[in-house]
């Protein structure tokens, strides 16, 4: 029975070898993964459509999030890289802060990069137009570890305690902490892949500092008047969104329309204090803008701001182009333009 069977497989294999081989080359071609990102331009989408706002007030003209398409690498695309003008190659180490990361870390962060969008955008959209919000919860996440630490926490660690010691947001965690001495040995309860474990680690000095040795990232969620959710697919990800997020959200919350009736995108991460921060992929996002017939471009001062500028004059691009260093300008600007 057994022999018939091998000698079935061998049959099927010498019949149909070419087309084994085949089927082979196109998997490691097409599926293997490579150590790079390959950008393949970029284009918007109504950020509205993602975020609701209890009663909120309608608007003529719309905000949208700008993006760029990226993908895991593999060696067909790697090397159609080479031939397609617009597609851009990026090395993983380019997103890691040190070589024992990988792509999984990367991801990691990336998702909690798009958490911190949807907290910073609530925060400064519902402050400005003065309406209320509240932090209800606090999670803490290892966000990054120093490399020279011993311990055998991991990125997207949730921290839940402290050698009994419930944790409940970061000034809580870093006044925990406080109480220890160089050398000093802790333990960490934490929630892994939705299990909860115990960690232990040493608390060492660096630079003078009495340090875990991790980066730790706030993810709080809000009650807010009025209510608010936010839902972004599972394949997005990131902070870029973060100026158009709470462009939009204040949009819904005030009677004016800050959109004056036109098509405005745009790309910049934005931080708790209302700052909008440099980002990357800029030139892909402005051609997908460009594309897609935005009438405004928003992006942030400084570096973003100047490729862009060049970037039009190269491609003789019609779309008008605004640099903003925070929220509050943005809004100056927009209050600029005309009906």
């Amino acid at each position: 029975m057994f022999i018939n069977f091998y000698e079935k497989i061998k049959e099927f294999i010498k019949k149909y070898y070419k087309n084994i081989i085949f089927f082979v080359i196109l998997y490691i071609l097409f599926m293997w993964p490579l150590d790079y990102y390959i950008i393949t331009g970029g284009g918007i989408m109504e950020v509205g459509d993602r975020i609701e706002v209890e009663e909120e007030i309608s608007s003529k003209g719309d905000f949208n999030l700008a993006y760029v398409s990226e993908s895991r690498a593999t060696i067909a695309t790697y090397v159609l890289s080479y031939v397609i003008p617009d597609w851009e190659r990026l090395k993983i180490s380019t997103y890691t802060y040190d070589s024992e990361e990988d792509a999984k870390d990367v991801n990691f962060r990336s998702n909690i990069d798009l958490l911190n969008a949807h907290d910073h955008a609530i925060k400064n959209a519902y402050l400005k137009a003065n309406k209320s919000y509240q932090v209800v919860k606090t999670e803490l996440y290892v966000y990054y570890i120093d490399k020279d630490t011993k311990n055998s926490l991991k990125v997207g660690d949730k921290i839940l305690e402290v050698d009994g010691n419930e944790v409940n947001d970061l000034d809580n965690f870093k006044s925990i902490l406080s109480t220890y001495q160089e050398n000093d040995q802790i333990q960490l309860l934490v929630e892994r892949n939705h299990k909860k474990k115990k960690i232990d680690a040493t608390l060492y000095k660096k630079d003078d500092k009495l340090i875990l040795g991790i980066y730790v990232n706030a993810i709080r969620t809000y009650k807010t008047n009025p209510a608010i959710k936010i839902k972004f697919k599972k394949t997005e990800s990131g902070p870029s969104g973060g100026i158009i997020e709470t462009l939009d959200i204040y949009n819904k919350l005030i009677k004016e329309d800050i959109t004056k009736g036109l098509k405005i995108a745009g790309t910049g991460e934005i931080d708790s204090e209302g700052n909008v921060l440099t980002i990357g992929g800029v030139k892909h996002k402005l051609l997908g803008a460009e594309k897609e017939n935005a009438d405004i471009f928003i992006v942030p001062k400084g570096e973003n701001y100047q490729e862009c500028k060049r970037l039009k004059k190269k491609k003789k691009l019609k779309i008008k182009v605004i640099g903003v260093a925070t929220f509050d300008e943005a809004l100056e600007k927009l209050e600029r333009l005309k009906k």
